[in-house]
Formats: structure tokens, C-alpha cells, sequence
């Protein structure tokens, strides 16, 4: 992975230097730059807006929009609902983490994909349900998924 151009974290900090209130705004935006926090990143949060590292780590873990790591080109959740689970959705989580060969939380070396569950995803009527990216896929089978996932750059 190459080397991280911190200059857009100092002059986002400076900007909201006076304003500790705007920690989570500040976070946001050095997210949508990166894709993740690192943290050198927070390391210029904390100097410039003087505020503890212990205090920056505990709003940016507490946030499930917050991630410590970087991300794949292509996040993948896998709803783990009572409707999904009843209609195959565990044996779809199994394809996936055979196919990518990453965990639950996990991305794969490349970068190419991230790998999540969620509880829920609200599209019970389309289980078993598969979000990628912001797209909803329904009636997910084993063998849709492995060609879904195929057909992503």
C-alpha cells in the first residue's frame, strides 16, 4: 500500500481547529479522503484541535461508520436476519468466506473486498439478503453470490 498524503488532514484540522464540537464532522471527512482513519491521520486531529488520543479512538470505535482499517473497493454485508438465515443465508456467508477467503470484518489482501454482517438489512421479503456497496441483491443463492462476486471489478 503507498505511503498516505497527510496534507489534506492538516488543513481539515486547522479548519475545524476551534471547534472541539466538530470532532465527528472532522472524522467524517478525513474518512470520505481515505476510505478509513489511520492513524497518523488522528495523530494531526489530536495536536492540532488538542484533544487526547483516548478521547479521539473512543468516538471513532464507538460509531460502527468509523473504521480503523482500510476498506475494500468492495464492501460486502450479508444479512444474518431470522428471514435471511431461514432461507439459506448462513450457506451464503460460508460461499463468500470460502470464495474470498476472508472472515466476517475481514478484507481481502488485494483490497478488493470487505467482508461484513449485519443483524438486519430491512429487506426481509427479499431474503436471503446481500448489500454490496449500497445495492441491495435479494434471493441470494451460493451459486448467485460466487457470480455476483465474479462480476465485480
Amino acid at each position: 500500500m503507498k505511503a498516505l498524503d497527510l496534507t489534506a488532514v492538516q488543513s481539515l484540522a486547522e479548519k475545524h481547529a476551534s471547534h472541539k464540537g466538530n470532532l465527528i464532522t472532522l472524522l467524517q471527512e478525513i474518512q470520505r479522503v481515505f476510505g478509513y482513519l489511520p492513524e497518523d491521520s488522528l495523530k494531526i486531529v489530536s495536536n492540532c484541535m488538542k484533544i487526547p488520543m483516548s478521547r479521539i479512538y473512543g468516538i471513532a470505535t464507538f460509531y460502527s461508520q468509523f473504521h480503523l482499517k482500510p476498506r475494500g473497493r468492495n464492501i460486502i454485508c450479508v444479512c444474518r436476519g431470522t428471514a435471511c438465515h431461514i432461507k439459506g443465508g448462513k450457506t451464503v456467508l460460508e460461499t463468500l468466506q470460502k470464495q474470498l477467503g476472508i472472515s466476517d470484518g475481514e478484507t481481502t489482501p488485494d483490497y478488493r473486498f470487505t467482508l461484513e454482517t449485519a443483524s438486519c438489512l430491512g429487506a426481509c421479503a427479499m431474503g436471503s439478503v446481500v448489500m454490496i456497496g449500497n445495492t441491495y441483491h435479494g434471493r441470494m443463492t451460493p451459486t448467485k453470490i460466487e457470480s455476483l462476486v465474479n462480476s465485480l471489478p
